[in-house]
Order: C-alpha cells, then sequence, then structure tokens
C-alpha cells in the first residue's frame, strides 16, 4: 500500500523589514499595533532631554505636508550637536516627510524648524545649505553617470563664490578618501554601488555642513557595501562632529548605529528612546526588527 503524502502549503506574509515568515507581521498589524503603541506619546521635554538639553536642530509643534495633504501632525524633534536620530516606522508614517520639511521641500501650514538658535522655517534649500548648514543625501541614486568623480564632486560646490574653492574642497574629500581618489577622473558610472552612495555622501560635504539629513543609505546596497557605508557615516559624526538625522529601512541597522531613535506612526512621534533602549524594547522588536 503506497502512502499518500499531502503537500503542505504556506500562506506567504508580507511585512516590515527583516524576519521569516514566522515572525514578520503583516502590514496592517504592524499599524494597527504601532498605533496603539501611540498613546502614550513623548513629550516635547522628554524630547529635549534626549538631546542634552541643548538641541542643535530643533522641529516644534510641525504641521506640514504637500499642497492640501498633511502628512506631519504637530512633529516635535530635538538633537543635539554631534549627535546622530534614525527615524523609523510603517511605510508612510512620514520618516522621509521630516528630511523634506528640514530642507525645504515640504508645504509648511506651522510650526518651527531652528538649526544653531536660526530659524530657518522658510529658507529655500539652497540657504539652508549655503547659509544654515544643512545638507540633504538624496535616497536615490543621483550620481550624474557620464561625468567623472571629480565633475561630481565640483557639483556638491556649486554655490561657493568661485570654482577654486569648490576645487579645494573637492581635493579634501579625495584626501579624506582614497577609494574616491583611485577613480577621480573616471566616469562615475563604473563605481560599485558602495562608492557610489561614497560619491554622494562625499558631494555633499563639499559645502563642510554641520547637519547631514540622510534617506535611506543602505537602499539597493549589497550587503557587503552596508557596513561600509554605515562606517562612514559614524566617521563624519564621531571625528567630524556632525549631526545626523537618518531614515533607515533597516531599522536594526539604523538603531544599531544611532544615538536616538524615533518611532514616527501616522505623522506623530510615537515613541523616542536611545537607539540601544529602542532595540531592546520588546514591542519595537516585534513591530519593526522582525521578532
Amino acid at each position: 500500500m503506497t502512502e499518500k503524502k499531502t503537500k503542505k502549503t504556506t500562506k506567504k506574509t508580507t511585512g516590515y523589514h527583516q524576519g521569516s515568515v514566522d515572525t514578520v507581521m503583516s502590514v496592517d498589524a504592524v499599524e494597527k499595533a504601532a498605533a496603539d503603541m501611540a498613546a502614550s506619546r513623548p513629550s516635547k521635554d522628554d524630547l529635549w532631554k534626549l538631546a542634552g538639553e541643548e538641541p542643535f536642530l530643533m522641529i516644534e509643534d510641525l504641521v506640514a505636508g504637500y499642497g492640501a495633504m498633511e502628512i506631519l501632525h504637530s512633529i516635535n524633534l530635538a538633537v543635539g550637536k554631534g549627535q546622530s536620530l534614525c527615524l523609523i516606522g510603517p511605510n508612510g508614517a512620514g520618516k522621509s516627510t521630516i528630511l523634506h520639511s528640514i530642507y525645504g521641500f515640504t508645504d509648511i501650514k506651522s510650526g518651527k524648524i531652528t538649526s544653531r538658535d536660526v530659524d530657518v522655517t522658510r529658507q529655500k534649500p539652497n540657504q539652508k545649505l549655503a547659509e544654515a548648514g544643512i545638507a540633504y543625501i538624496l535616497q536615490d541614486n543621483s550620481v550624474f553617470p557620464d561625468m567623472t568623480v571629480r565633475e561630481n564632486l565640483l557639483m556638491g560646490g556649486y554655490l561657493m563664490k568661485t570654482t577654486k574653492q569648490a576645487a579645494q574642497k573637492v581635493d579634501e574629500m579625495f584626501d579624506k578618501y582614497d577609494r574616491l581618489a583611485a577613480r577621480a577622473n573616471q566616469p562615475a558610472r563604473i563605481l560599485s554601488g558602495g562608492e557610489r552612495r561614497l560619491l554622494e555622501i562625499s558631494r555633499a560635504l563639499v559645502m563642510d555642513p554641520d547637519v547631514l539629513l540622510v534617506d535611506e543609505p543602505s537602499i539597493g546596497l549589497e550587503p557587503r557595501y552596508i557596513d561600509m557605508v554605515f562606517d562612514i557615516l559614524e566617521g563624519l559624526q564621531k571625528d567630524d562632529g556632525k549631526t545626523i538625522i537618518m531614515v533607515e529601512q533597516n531599522a536594526r541597522k539604523g538603531l544599531e548605529f544611532a544615538d536616538l531613535g524615533y518611532v514616527l506612526v501616522a505623522g506623530e512621534v510615537a515613541m523616542a528612546d536611545t537607539g540601544d533602549a529602542l532595540l531592546a524594547n520588546p514591542d519595537v522588536g516585534r513591530l519593526f526588527l522582525g521578532g
């Protein structure tokens, strides 16, 4: 007698970030659980204390979005000089919109953004870069493939008074990063994914900003390049004193890197703590870290 075998079918589950089918929750379940988490959201005083009582960059009661669509609802944020902050949360929670608002890409309805005690709320992106020392590193591949590495870097100094000043800063980037110097006169299209991301970061550094807004630094990268990029960002923070505000799809990697972490839900800050504390939080682990 032949034993009849029954084929076991497994329903594919989609979810947020990392984990197996057994540990990753559905998107709807994550959003519902995250909304429950938001019931005890941190106060402005809580956020300011995390930033060390003297925030370098602050967002106060910010309402912002795109056109008539309101994405951020009375957001508060504070980060100290030389600190790093990682924003995590469900898709559509408003993480990138915070970066866009700081840099001037959104329609701000009300609220205030200050950097170095200067109100930058209504400044244009060029002013934010040249006058307030805020640089934005896009998540998309933003290099010019047919231009050389040197020419790409020179584009980062387009707001400088002279091309000579820009060229001096480019040389400083080559002194800092041998990997780019070796390809200075080669077209950017030949670079690896990690090298392209390094070029994007270095181009933002040409204007010597104080604040780096970094949108999804690991997106599209092979695993071997992700550590390299985070090592570069760590050096910019620890050695050069840069303040970093980051959105990162790999929540675990982002929180391991960052001093502080915020969990965003539906355009509001639902939870805030040190990066290590959020990594150890079972709710954050269950919702965003895959178990």
